[in-house]
């Protein structure tokens, strides 16, 4: 057997093997999953101003970012973020949320390995390279703003 045909066959096996999914259900869900948790952060932040009238709106939305973050970290602990995941793909991972269960997934994978070498140094493995990136994007951006 050439490694041409057994390429081929190969590539056979996998298509076999690959979940089919259909494209316009995932989006549906995606996107009304997606929606209900911004529709949710919303809903926090307006239950915020609520009881508290005389809280700044900027102040009120740090508050939402953190609840929504610890909600999504407690949920991802108790495993049920990861079946809602399955169900609504990137309508999980474009929130907050998903950034939350980014680093709280390998954090709880990696505890067994002890704090400093399981959890801190685990813990950035998925959300490593987006802080950088963003880390990086804000000096670029606070130096043109400096210049210009």
């Amino acid at each position: 057997m050439d490694v041409i045909e057994r390429d081929k066959k190969y590539n056979e096996y996998l298509q076999s093997k690959i979940p089919k999914t259909k494209p316009w259900p995932s989006l549906f869900h995606a996107f009304w999953v997606g929606g209900l948790i911004c529709c949710l952060g919303e809903l926090i932040k307006d239950c915020l101003l609520l009881i508290f009238p005389e809280m700044p709106l900027s102040v009120a939305s740090t508050w939402e970012s953190i609840i929504i973050v610890v909600l999504a970290s407690f949920l991802t602990a108790v495993g049920l973020y990861d079946k809602i995941g399955a169900y609504a793909g990137a309508g999980t991972i474009v929130p907050i949320s998903g950034f939350s269960n980014s680093i709280t997934s390998p954090a709880m994978e990696y505890k067994r390995e002890g704090i400093i070498f399981g959890l801190c140094a685990k813990m950035f493995t998925i959300a490593g390279p987006v802080i950088v990136t963003g880390v990086v994007a804000s000096i670029f951006a606070g130096l043109i703003y400096l210049i210009f």
